[in-house]
Protein backbone atom coordinates (compact mmCIF):
# COMPACT_ATOMS: atom_id res chain seq x y z
CA UNK A 1 0.00 0.00 0.00
CA UNK A 2 1.39 3.36 -0.75
CA UNK A 3 1.56 5.97 2.05
CA UNK A 4 0.17 8.88 -0.16
CA UNK A 5 -1.68 10.56 2.84
CA UNK A 6 1.61 10.83 4.70
CA UNK A 7 3.15 14.69 5.04
CA UNK A 8 6.91 14.82 4.19
CA UNK A 9 9.34 15.28 7.51
CA UNK A 10 12.45 14.73 9.61
CA UNK A 11 14.54 11.86 8.61
CA UNK A 12 13.29 8.72 10.43
CA UNK A 13 14.91 8.04 14.22
CA UNK A 14 13.52 4.35 13.58
CA UNK A 15 12.82 2.24 10.34
CA UNK A 16 11.41 -1.44 9.91
CA UNK A 17 11.30 -2.59 6.81
CA UNK A 18 9.90 -5.89 5.16
CA UNK A 19 9.37 -7.25 8.32
CA UNK A 20 8.81 -11.37 8.27
CA UNK A 21 7.93 -13.41 11.11
CA UNK A 22 6.46 -17.09 11.80
CA UNK A 23 5.68 -19.17 14.66
CA UNK A 24 4.59 -22.92 14.53
CA UNK A 25 1.38 -22.75 12.31
CA UNK A 26 1.17 -19.24 12.22
CA UNK A 27 2.33 -16.46 9.47
CA UNK A 28 2.58 -13.56 12.27
CA UNK A 29 4.20 -10.56 10.45
CA UNK A 30 4.16 -10.39 6.24
CA UNK A 31 6.36 -7.58 5.22
CA UNK A 32 5.58 -5.08 7.58
CA UNK A 33 6.86 -1.50 8.10
CA UNK A 34 7.07 0.97 10.66
CA UNK A 35 8.84 4.28 10.32
CA UNK A 36 9.21 7.01 13.68
CA UNK A 37 10.32 10.28 13.46
CA UNK A 38 11.61 12.08 16.33
CA UNK A 39 9.63 14.11 18.26
CA UNK A 40 6.31 12.34 17.19
CA UNK A 41 3.61 10.69 18.85
CA UNK A 42 3.20 7.53 16.29
CA UNK A 43 -0.43 5.29 16.79
CA UNK A 44 -0.26 1.68 15.76
CA UNK A 45 -3.55 0.33 15.17
CA UNK A 46 -5.41 -3.16 14.41
CA UNK A 47 -7.68 -5.41 15.73
CA UNK A 48 -6.40 -8.85 17.86
CA UNK A 49 -3.84 -10.72 16.26
CA UNK A 50 -2.60 -7.74 13.49
CA UNK A 51 0.70 -7.92 14.65
CA UNK A 52 1.13 -4.88 16.07
CA UNK A 53 2.62 -6.19 19.34
CA UNK A 54 4.31 -8.83 17.10
CA UNK A 55 6.50 -6.16 15.37
CA UNK A 56 7.35 -4.29 18.05
CA UNK A 57 8.64 -7.34 20.02
CA UNK A 58 11.41 -7.38 17.25
CA UNK A 59 12.13 -3.84 17.57
CA UNK A 60 12.71 -4.34 21.20
CA UNK A 61 14.66 -7.76 21.07
CA UNK A 62 12.14 -10.11 22.33
CA UNK A 63 11.64 -12.13 19.20
CA UNK A 64 14.68 -11.68 15.74
CA UNK A 65 12.65 -11.26 12.75
CA UNK A 66 13.06 -13.68 10.17
CA UNK A 67 13.67 -11.47 7.41
CA UNK A 68 13.62 -7.56 6.68
CA UNK A 69 15.74 -4.81 8.37
CA UNK A 70 15.89 -2.18 11.19
CA UNK A 71 17.75 0.53 11.19
CA UNK A 72 18.30 3.53 13.76
CA UNK A 73 19.25 7.08 12.50
CA UNK A 74 20.02 5.54 9.35
CA UNK A 75 22.20 2.75 9.96
CA UNK A 76 21.11 -1.13 9.75
CA UNK A 77 20.92 -2.54 13.19
CA UNK A 78 20.59 -5.76 14.74
CA UNK A 79 18.32 -6.39 17.90
CA UNK A 80 19.46 -9.30 19.21
CA UNK A 81 17.85 -8.98 22.89
CA UNK A 82 16.24 -6.10 25.13
CA UNK A 83 19.63 -4.54 26.02
CA UNK A 84 20.22 -4.68 22.67
CA UNK A 85 17.48 -2.14 22.23
CA UNK A 86 18.23 0.06 25.46
CA UNK A 87 21.81 0.54 23.98
CA UNK A 88 20.04 2.11 21.21
CA UNK A 89 17.48 3.72 22.73
CA UNK A 90 14.56 1.81 22.68
CA UNK A 91 12.87 1.35 25.55
CA UNK A 92 9.26 -0.56 25.59
CA UNK A 93 6.35 -0.39 28.31
CA UNK A 94 4.44 -3.40 28.41
CA UNK A 95 0.82 -3.26 29.30
CA UNK A 96 1.46 -5.45 31.94
CA UNK A 97 3.79 -3.40 34.30
CA UNK A 98 6.91 -4.63 35.53
CA UNK A 99 7.65 -3.34 38.33
CA UNK A 100 8.24 -4.79 41.68
CA UNK A 101 5.57 -3.39 44.44
CA UNK A 102 8.00 -4.22 47.40
CA UNK A 103 11.35 -1.47 46.24
CA UNK A 104 11.12 1.73 45.93
CA UNK A 105 10.82 4.08 42.87
CA UNK A 106 14.47 4.47 42.74
CA UNK A 107 15.31 0.63 42.96
CA UNK A 108 13.20 -0.29 40.60
CA UNK A 109 14.27 2.19 38.12
CA UNK A 110 17.91 1.61 38.36
CA UNK A 111 17.50 -2.44 39.53
CA UNK A 112 21.00 -4.20 38.61
CA UNK A 113 22.67 -0.67 37.38
CA UNK A 114 22.67 1.11 40.86
CA UNK A 115 25.36 3.94 41.28
CA UNK A 116 28.09 2.33 42.99
CA UNK A 117 30.44 3.73 45.77
CA UNK A 118 33.13 2.14 48.01
CA UNK A 119 35.47 0.36 45.18
CA UNK A 120 31.70 -0.49 43.60
CA UNK A 121 30.91 -2.77 46.93
CA UNK A 122 28.15 -0.78 48.28
CA UNK A 123 25.34 0.97 46.17
CA UNK A 124 25.10 4.85 46.46
CA UNK A 125 21.74 5.11 48.00
CA UNK A 126 22.33 8.84 47.89
CA UNK A 127 23.20 8.93 44.46
CA UNK A 128 20.29 6.99 42.68
CA UNK A 129 17.87 8.84 44.85
CA UNK A 130 19.14 12.03 43.12
CA UNK A 131 19.10 10.61 39.86
CA UNK A 132 15.39 9.36 40.39
CA UNK A 133 14.41 12.76 41.39
CA UNK A 134 15.73 14.61 38.67
CA UNK A 135 14.08 11.93 35.96
CA UNK A 136 10.51 12.77 37.97
CA UNK A 137 11.30 16.68 37.88
CA UNK A 138 12.38 16.29 34.17
CA UNK A 139 8.97 14.18 33.80
CA UNK A 140 6.89 17.40 35.94
CA UNK A 141 5.58 14.37 38.25
CA UNK A 142 5.87 14.62 41.92
CA UNK A 143 6.76 11.25 43.09
CA UNK A 144 9.77 10.34 45.34
CA UNK A 145 12.96 8.38 45.12
CA UNK A 146 11.49 7.02 48.25
CA UNK A 147 8.04 6.24 47.39
CA UNK A 148 7.59 2.65 47.63
CA UNK A 149 5.95 0.91 44.60
CA UNK A 150 3.25 -1.21 45.94
CA UNK A 151 1.50 2.59 47.60
CA UNK A 152 0.90 4.39 44.28
CA UNK A 153 -2.01 4.68 42.34
CA UNK A 154 -1.67 2.25 38.89
CA UNK A 155 -0.98 5.84 36.65
CA UNK A 156 1.99 6.59 38.77
CA UNK A 157 3.06 3.17 38.69
CA UNK A 158 2.93 3.80 34.78
CA UNK A 159 4.94 7.09 35.57
CA UNK A 160 7.87 5.14 37.02
CA UNK A 161 7.98 2.73 33.96
CA UNK A 162 8.00 5.70 32.02
CA UNK A 163 11.25 7.05 34.11
CA UNK A 164 12.97 3.92 34.25
CA UNK A 165 12.98 3.93 30.36
CA UNK A 166 13.78 7.52 29.69
CA UNK A 167 17.67 6.51 32.98
CA UNK A 168 17.83 4.42 29.46
CA UNK A 169 18.69 8.04 27.80
CA UNK A 170 15.41 6.49 25.27
CA UNK A 171 15.13 8.30 22.27
CA UNK A 172 12.22 5.73 21.33
CA UNK A 173 9.54 4.88 23.40
CA UNK A 174 7.13 2.32 22.89
CA UNK A 175 3.80 2.51 24.78
CA UNK A 176 1.07 -0.46 24.44
CA UNK A 177 -2.29 -0.08 25.73
CA UNK A 178 -0.75 3.09 28.51
CA UNK A 179 -4.35 4.30 29.15
CA UNK A 180 -6.06 0.87 29.98
CA UNK A 181 -6.22 1.25 33.45
CA UNK A 182 -6.36 4.76 33.90
CA UNK A 183 -8.97 7.86 34.51
CA UNK A 184 -9.50 10.87 32.76
CA UNK A 185 -7.70 12.78 35.11
CA UNK A 186 -4.70 10.27 34.68
CA UNK A 187 -4.55 10.17 31.42
CA UNK A 188 -4.30 14.13 31.37
CA UNK A 189 -1.15 13.57 33.28
CA UNK A 190 0.37 11.42 30.73
CA UNK A 191 -0.45 12.96 27.81
CA UNK A 192 1.01 16.15 29.62
CA UNK A 193 4.39 13.86 30.11
CA UNK A 194 4.24 12.93 26.61
CA UNK A 195 3.87 16.22 24.96
CA UNK A 196 6.61 16.88 27.45
CA UNK A 197 8.93 14.30 25.76
CA UNK A 198 7.99 14.87 22.00
CA UNK A 199 9.43 18.56 22.88
CA UNK A 200 12.71 16.55 23.89
CA UNK A 201 12.72 14.78 20.57
CA UNK A 202 12.00 11.62 21.72
CA UNK A 203 9.60 9.70 19.32
CA UNK A 204 7.02 7.63 20.83
CA UNK A 205 4.81 4.41 19.21
CA UNK A 206 1.74 4.21 21.29
CA UNK A 207 0.02 1.19 20.45
CA UNK A 208 -4.17 1.72 21.20
CA UNK A 209 -7.66 0.97 20.23
CA UNK A 210 -9.17 4.44 21.41
CA UNK A 211 -9.60 6.09 18.31
CA UNK A 212 -10.22 9.28 20.78
CA UNK A 213 -6.35 8.96 22.15
CA UNK A 214 -5.88 8.95 18.01
CA UNK A 215 -7.01 12.26 17.61
CA UNK A 216 -5.67 14.13 20.84
CA UNK A 217 -2.30 12.59 20.66
CA UNK A 218 -1.11 10.62 17.63
CA UNK A 219 0.93 13.16 14.64
CA UNK A 220 0.25 9.70 12.37
CA UNK A 221 -1.27 6.39 12.58
CA UNK A 222 -0.54 3.45 11.14
CA UNK A 223 -2.77 0.62 10.63
CA UNK A 224 -2.11 -3.02 10.25
CA UNK A 225 -3.92 -6.19 9.45
CA UNK A 226 -3.34 -9.53 9.40
CA UNK A 227 0.06 -9.02 10.19
CA UNK A 228 0.35 -6.27 7.41
CA UNK A 229 0.68 -3.17 6.80
CA UNK A 230 -2.08 -1.41 5.71
CA UNK A 231 -1.38 2.29 5.69
CA UNK A 232 0.30 5.10 7.41
CA UNK A 233 -1.80 8.46 7.40
CA UNK A 234 -2.00 11.88 8.81
CA UNK A 235 -3.66 11.79 12.21
CA UNK A 236 -5.36 14.95 12.22
CA UNK A 237 -6.77 14.55 8.88
CA UNK A 238 -8.65 11.06 9.02
CA UNK A 239 -12.04 10.63 9.81
CA UNK A 240 -12.10 7.78 12.51
CA UNK A 241 -14.53 5.69 9.94
CA UNK A 242 -11.27 5.56 7.68
CA UNK A 243 -9.19 4.44 10.11
CA UNK A 244 -12.08 1.93 11.58
CA UNK A 245 -12.49 0.68 7.81
CA UNK A 246 -9.07 -0.05 7.09
CA UNK A 247 -8.85 -2.05 10.42
CA UNK A 248 -11.44 -4.30 9.42
CA UNK A 249 -10.81 -3.91 5.29
CA UNK A 250 -11.94 -8.04 4.63
CA UNK A 251 -14.53 -9.42 3.66
CA UNK A 252 -16.56 -11.52 5.93
CA UNK A 253 -14.99 -15.23 5.79
CA UNK A 254 -18.78 -16.88 4.90
CA UNK A 255 -21.43 -14.90 4.06
CA UNK A 256 -23.72 -17.02 6.02
CA UNK A 257 -25.39 -15.59 9.39
CA UNK A 258 -27.14 -16.98 12.21
CA UNK A 259 -31.05 -17.75 10.74
CA UNK A 260 -34.22 -17.83 12.71
CA UNK A 261 -33.97 -16.94 16.32
CA UNK A 262 -34.70 -17.40 19.82
CA UNK A 263 -37.41 -20.10 20.28
CA UNK A 264 -38.40 -17.46 23.16
CA UNK A 265 -38.22 -17.46 27.46
CA UNK A 266 -35.60 -15.73 29.12
CA UNK A 267 -33.79 -18.31 30.39
CA UNK A 268 -30.30 -16.12 32.14
CA UNK A 269 -30.43 -12.74 33.01
CA UNK A 270 -27.15 -10.62 34.29
CA UNK A 271 -27.77 -7.25 36.44
CA UNK A 272 -25.56 -4.85 37.50
CA UNK A 273 -22.27 -7.28 37.42
CA UNK A 274 -19.31 -5.74 38.68
CA UNK A 275 -15.85 -7.31 39.68
CA UNK A 276 -12.79 -4.70 39.65
CA UNK A 277 -12.04 -2.76 36.94
CA UNK A 278 -12.46 -6.06 34.48
CA UNK A 279 -16.69 -5.64 34.57
CA UNK A 280 -18.35 -2.58 35.63
CA UNK A 281 -22.05 -2.23 35.34
CA UNK A 282 -22.85 -5.45 32.79
CA UNK A 283 -26.29 -6.03 32.37
CA UNK A 284 -27.97 -8.65 29.55
CA UNK A 285 -29.64 -11.49 29.06
CA UNK A 286 -30.46 -14.52 27.11
CA UNK A 287 -32.91 -16.42 25.57
CA UNK A 288 -34.05 -19.64 25.15
CA UNK A 289 -32.36 -20.91 21.14
CA UNK A 290 -30.13 -17.79 20.89
CA UNK A 291 -26.77 -17.34 19.86
CA UNK A 292 -25.57 -14.14 21.97
CA UNK A 293 -22.03 -12.51 20.81
CA UNK A 294 -19.90 -10.98 23.09
CA UNK A 295 -16.98 -8.75 21.05
CA UNK A 296 -14.27 -6.39 21.73
CA UNK A 297 -10.87 -5.97 21.53
CA UNK A 298 -8.22 -7.82 24.01
CA UNK A 299 -9.05 -6.33 27.46
CA UNK A 300 -12.79 -5.46 26.84
CA UNK A 301 -13.50 -7.90 30.16
CA UNK A 302 -15.67 -10.36 27.92
CA UNK A 303 -14.20 -13.49 29.60
CA UNK A 304 -14.22 -11.74 32.66
CA UNK A 305 -17.88 -11.50 32.42
CA UNK A 306 -17.96 -15.30 31.80
CA UNK A 307 -15.91 -16.42 34.40
CA UNK A 308 -17.89 -14.39 37.06
CA UNK A 309 -21.42 -15.59 35.78
CA UNK A 310 -20.24 -19.26 36.06
CA UNK A 311 -18.73 -18.54 39.47
CA UNK A 312 -14.73 -19.07 38.29
CA UNK A 313 -14.08 -15.33 39.86
CA UNK A 314 -16.23 -13.99 42.73
CA UNK A 315 -17.78 -11.05 41.76
CA UNK A 316 -18.22 -7.19 44.20
CA UNK A 317 -22.15 -7.13 43.32
CA UNK A 318 -24.88 -7.77 41.30
CA UNK A 319 -27.62 -10.47 40.79
CA UNK A 320 -27.76 -13.27 38.25
CA UNK A 321 -31.17 -15.11 37.12
CA UNK A 322 -31.43 -18.38 35.66
CA UNK A 323 -35.04 -19.24 34.45
CA UNK A 324 -36.60 -16.35 36.51
CA UNK A 325 -34.87 -17.17 39.45
CA UNK A 326 -32.11 -15.21 41.80
CA UNK A 327 -29.16 -17.64 42.09
CA UNK A 328 -26.16 -17.21 44.24
CA UNK A 329 -22.95 -18.95 42.11
CA UNK A 330 -20.07 -18.97 44.65
CA UNK A 331 -17.97 -21.23 42.39
CA UNK A 332 -18.44 -23.27 39.08
CA UNK A 333 -20.18 -26.13 41.22
CA UNK A 334 -23.51 -23.92 42.09
CA UNK A 335 -22.96 -22.78 38.47
CA UNK A 336 -23.10 -26.45 36.62
CA UNK A 337 -25.95 -27.36 39.27
CA UNK A 338 -27.92 -24.77 37.91
CA UNK A 339 -27.59 -25.50 33.97
CA UNK A 340 -24.48 -23.60 33.03
CA UNK A 341 -21.07 -24.61 31.36
CA UNK A 342 -17.78 -22.87 30.13
CA UNK A 343 -15.79 -23.91 27.56
CA UNK A 344 -12.46 -21.79 28.48
CA UNK A 345 -10.72 -20.41 25.81
CA UNK A 346 -7.65 -22.95 26.97
CA UNK A 347 -9.43 -25.96 26.83
CA UNK A 348 -6.05 -28.12 27.32
CA UNK A 349 -5.77 -25.93 30.85
CA UNK A 350 -9.23 -25.86 31.81
CA UNK A 351 -11.29 -27.94 29.64
CA UNK A 352 -9.83 -31.56 29.10
CA UNK A 353 -7.41 -33.89 30.95
CA UNK A 354 -5.24 -34.60 27.75
CA UNK A 355 -3.54 -37.81 29.11
CA UNK A 356 -6.42 -39.00 30.24
CA UNK A 357 -8.67 -40.78 27.32
CA UNK A 358 -11.60 -39.46 25.54
CA UNK A 359 -14.11 -41.39 27.10
CA UNK A 360 -13.07 -40.13 30.47
CA UNK A 361 -13.03 -37.28 29.50
CA UNK A 362 -16.40 -36.70 27.98
CA UNK A 363 -18.32 -38.29 31.45
CA UNK A 364 -15.99 -36.98 33.91
CA UNK A 365 -18.39 -34.46 34.60
CA UNK A 366 -21.36 -37.00 35.07
CA UNK A 367 -19.64 -40.07 36.80
CA UNK A 368 -22.16 -40.02 39.34
CA UNK A 369 -24.87 -41.05 37.32
CA UNK A 370 -22.92 -43.95 36.54
CA UNK A 371 -22.52 -45.30 39.67
CA UNK A 372 -24.74 -47.16 42.47
CA UNK A 373 -24.43 -46.37 46.71
CA UNK A 374 -21.09 -48.23 47.78
CA UNK A 375 -20.88 -49.81 43.85
CA UNK A 376 -17.95 -49.11 41.13
CA UNK A 377 -18.55 -46.76 37.99
CA UNK A 378 -20.67 -49.20 35.44
CA UNK A 379 -17.52 -49.07 32.79
CA UNK A 380 -19.95 -50.29 29.92
CA UNK A 381 -22.37 -47.39 30.37
CA UNK A 382 -19.28 -45.04 30.42
CA UNK A 383 -18.06 -46.82 27.22
CA UNK A 384 -21.38 -46.83 25.41
CA UNK A 385 -22.73 -42.93 26.04
CA UNK A 386 -18.57 -41.72 24.97
CA UNK A 387 -19.29 -43.75 21.68
CA UNK A 388 -22.79 -42.44 21.41
CA UNK A 389 -21.35 -38.53 21.73
CA UNK A 390 -18.10 -39.34 19.27
CA UNK A 391 -20.69 -40.48 16.59
CA UNK A 392 -23.20 -37.28 17.26
CA UNK A 393 -20.22 -34.99 16.90
CA UNK A 394 -18.40 -36.75 13.99
CA UNK A 395 -15.38 -36.83 16.75
CA UNK A 396 -12.50 -38.28 14.46
CA UNK A 397 -11.04 -40.76 16.73
CA UNK A 398 -9.89 -44.31 16.23
CA UNK A 399 -11.80 -45.25 19.53
CA UNK A 400 -13.31 -44.05 22.69
CA UNK A 401 -10.02 -45.34 24.45
CA UNK A 402 -7.52 -42.93 22.58
CA UNK A 403 -5.99 -40.47 24.60
CA UNK A 404 -7.33 -36.68 24.45
CA UNK A 405 -3.94 -35.21 23.62
CA UNK A 406 -3.47 -37.33 20.36
CA UNK A 407 -6.63 -35.38 19.04
CA UNK A 408 -6.74 -32.47 16.65
CA UNK A 409 -7.22 -28.96 18.10
CA UNK A 410 -10.77 -29.35 16.67
CA UNK A 411 -11.50 -32.74 17.85
CA UNK A 412 -10.22 -31.87 21.46
CA UNK A 413 -12.96 -28.90 21.52
CA UNK A 414 -15.64 -31.45 20.22
CA UNK A 415 -14.91 -33.89 23.48
CA UNK A 416 -15.13 -30.72 25.74
CA UNK A 417 -18.60 -30.10 23.75
CA UNK A 418 -19.57 -33.52 24.63
CA UNK A 419 -18.51 -33.44 27.89
CA UNK A 420 -20.91 -30.27 28.94
CA UNK A 421 -23.87 -31.93 26.55
CA UNK A 422 -23.53 -35.30 28.60
CA UNK A 423 -24.38 -32.73 31.80
CA UNK A 424 -27.70 -31.43 29.39
CA UNK A 425 -26.23 -27.91 30.59
CA UNK A 426 -29.64 -25.36 29.26
CA UNK A 427 -26.78 -22.46 29.15
CA UNK A 428 -23.61 -22.76 27.31
CA UNK A 429 -20.42 -20.15 27.79
CA UNK A 430 -17.75 -20.88 24.44
CA UNK A 431 -15.18 -18.55 24.87
CA UNK A 432 -12.83 -18.65 21.53
CA UNK A 433 -14.53 -21.67 20.40
CA UNK A 434 -12.30 -21.91 17.32
CA UNK A 435 -8.78 -20.86 18.69
CA UNK A 436 -6.24 -22.93 17.18
CA UNK A 437 -8.86 -25.04 15.07
CA UNK A 438 -8.16 -24.79 11.39
CA UNK A 439 -10.98 -23.79 8.40
CA UNK A 440 -12.42 -27.18 7.48
CA UNK A 441 -13.21 -27.62 11.71
CA UNK A 442 -14.21 -24.30 12.67
CA UNK A 443 -16.80 -24.97 9.31
CA UNK A 444 -18.28 -27.70 11.59
CA UNK A 445 -18.23 -26.51 14.98
CA UNK A 446 -19.75 -23.78 14.05
CA UNK A 447 -22.79 -26.16 12.87
CA UNK A 448 -22.88 -27.47 16.09
CA UNK A 449 -23.33 -24.78 17.94
CA UNK A 450 -26.22 -23.51 15.31
CA UNK A 451 -27.59 -26.96 15.88
CA UNK A 452 -27.57 -26.86 19.61
CA UNK A 453 -29.50 -23.50 19.63
CA UNK A 454 -31.57 -25.35 17.18
CA UNK A 455 -32.73 -28.03 19.46
CA UNK A 456 -33.31 -24.74 22.47
CA UNK A 457 -30.02 -24.67 24.26
CA UNK A 458 -28.96 -20.86 25.14
CA UNK A 459 -25.53 -20.05 23.97
CA UNK A 460 -22.94 -17.29 24.87
CA UNK A 461 -20.29 -17.15 22.46
CA UNK A 462 -16.93 -14.75 22.93
CA UNK A 463 -14.52 -14.40 19.74
CA UNK A 464 -12.05 -12.05 18.59
CA UNK A 465 -12.76 -13.02 15.06
CA UNK A 466 -15.57 -10.53 13.79
CA UNK A 467 -16.37 -12.67 10.49
CA UNK A 468 -16.79 -15.64 13.27
CA UNK A 469 -19.28 -13.43 15.71
CA UNK A 470 -21.06 -12.09 13.07
CA UNK A 471 -21.84 -15.56 11.26
CA UNK A 472 -23.59 -17.42 14.50
CA UNK A 473 -24.91 -14.58 16.44
CA UNK A 474 -28.63 -13.34 16.58
CA UNK A 475 -27.40 -10.54 18.93
CA UNK A 476 -23.91 -9.05 19.69
CA UNK A 477 -23.29 -7.58 22.86
CA UNK A 478 -19.89 -5.06 22.92
CA UNK A 479 -17.73 -4.01 25.07
CA UNK A 480 -14.36 -2.00 25.80
CA UNK A 481 -12.64 -1.83 29.25
CA UNK A 482 -15.16 -3.65 31.04
CA UNK A 483 -18.37 -1.77 29.92
CA UNK A 484 -21.28 -2.70 27.52
CA UNK A 485 -21.18 -0.08 24.82
CA UNK A 486 -23.95 -1.41 22.58
CA UNK A 487 -25.93 -4.38 21.29
CA UNK A 488 -26.92 -4.82 17.65
CA UNK A 489 -28.61 -7.29 15.84
CA UNK A 490 -26.60 -10.06 14.50
CA UNK A 491 -28.20 -10.26 10.91
CA UNK A 492 -27.66 -6.51 10.75
CA UNK A 493 -24.66 -5.63 12.04
CA UNK A 494 -21.42 -5.16 10.16
CA UNK A 495 -17.37 -5.41 11.13
CA UNK A 496 -17.30 -1.82 11.23
CA UNK A 497 -20.68 -1.30 13.27
CA UNK A 498 -18.68 -3.77 15.99
CA UNK A 499 -15.38 -2.02 15.86
CA UNK A 500 -17.02 1.25 16.12
CA UNK A 501 -18.79 0.48 19.37
CA UNK A 502 -15.78 -1.79 20.55
CA UNK A 503 -13.54 1.86 20.66
CA UNK A 504 -15.51 3.77 22.52
CA UNK A 505 -14.44 3.33 25.46
CA UNK A 506 -15.09 5.10 28.62
CA UNK A 507 -12.60 5.65 30.85
CA UNK A 508 -13.28 5.15 34.77
CA UNK A 509 -14.51 7.89 37.12
CA UNK A 510 -11.72 10.36 38.67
Amino acid sequence: MRDDDTPPGPAPVVELRAIEKSFPGVLALRGARLDLRPGEVHALMGENGAGKSTLMKILTGVYQPDYGEILVDGKHVKVTGPRDAQALGISIIHQELHLMNHLTTAQNIFISREPRRGFGMLVDEAQMNADAAALFARMKVDIKPTDVVGTLTVARQQLVEIAKALSYDAKVLVMDEPTSALNDREVDGLFGVITDLKARGVGVVYITHKMDEVKRIADRVTVMRDGQTIETLDASNTPISKIISLMVGRELADATRAEGGPLGGEVLRVQGLNRGPQVRDVSFSLQKGEILGFAGLMGAGRTEVARAVFGADLIDSGEVFIHGQKRVISGPSDAVKYGLAYLSEDRKQFGLVTGMSVRDNITMSSWQRFTKVGALMRDGDLRRVAQDYVAKLKVKTPSVDQETRLLSGGNQQKVVIAKWLLRDCDILIFDEPTRGIDIGAKAEIYKLLQGLAEQGKAIIVISSELPEILRLSHRIIVMCEGRITGELDGPTATQESIMSLATRCQSTAA
